[in-house]
């Protein structure tokens, strides 16, 4: 599952991965966890069985997978956690640690195996171990008393990896998971490029043209 955003609108798509069937859509003005709730409990009611979700970690998606169906399998999607990570440590960091840091986010997608798996995340926990003082340290500003982490870029990284790191590698034992929203992302793009051919039309013409393109593409 992901979402697409318009300039009026936003779109969240519910897509099998197996035969890229989109089993529901919703149009609205972002990824709001009542709505994304209300989305999953009506995929159950209509028979939906649901042995994984990938999605790229928005909270209002995790939250609500949590509360309507807890025991689904949730993948995180790899490119994204690999994306933000690359995005936050910039290409050239000046630090040991940033470094370090960048050569394993550069390493994800390459993971296939469980070996893969342990020796990463083996290697993950040694960076912590050693740079922990360095992403912990803190500048004060003694005018106001505040402070901040002084390498809040590199800690942020770290951290988005270290939450997301037991829903990383399900797809390792299930081959079935896609390990990446880049199937629905496509299907994005592909909806997008079909819609720039038809410009001028209003918000409600381009949800009705949104609706027609899904509803075509099924049926293929």
């Amino acid at each position: 599952m992901d979402a697409t955003y318009f300039s009026s609108f936003c779109l969240l798509a519910y897509q099998d991965n197996s035969d890229g069937y989109t089993q529901l859509i919703r149009f609205s003005d972002g990824e709001h966890f009542i709505e994304i709730k209300e989305d999953l409990d009506n995929l159950i009611k209509l028979g939906v069985c649901l042995e994984s979700i990938t999605t790229d970690g928005h909270k209002s998606i995790l939250k609500a997978i949590k509360k309507s169906v807890p025991d689904v399998t949730v993948q995180r999607c790899l490119v994204h956690i690999q994306r933000m990570c690359l995005l936050w440590l910039t290409r050239y960091p000046k630090h040991e640690a940033g470094q370090e840091l960048r050569r394993l986010v550069l390493q994800i997608l390459m993971i296939k195996t469980d070996n893969d798996r342990l020796f990463w995340t083996q290697a993950i926990k040694a960076w912590h171990k050693k740079h922990k003082a360095y992403i912990n340290e803190k500048t004060f500003k003694p005018e106001t008393g505040r402070f901040w982490y002084t390498h809040k870029l590199l800690r942020r990284s770290y951290q988005t990896i270290n939450r997301a790191l037991p829903n990383m590698f399900h797809y390792i034992q299930n081959p079935k998971i896609p390990n990446t929203t880049n199937g629905i992302e496509g299907y994005f793009s592909h909806l997008k490029n079909h819609l720039d051919l038809h410009r001028g039309l209003t918000p409600k013409n381009r949800i009705n043209f949104i609706k027609w393109y899904v509803h075509f593409s099924n049926e293929k």
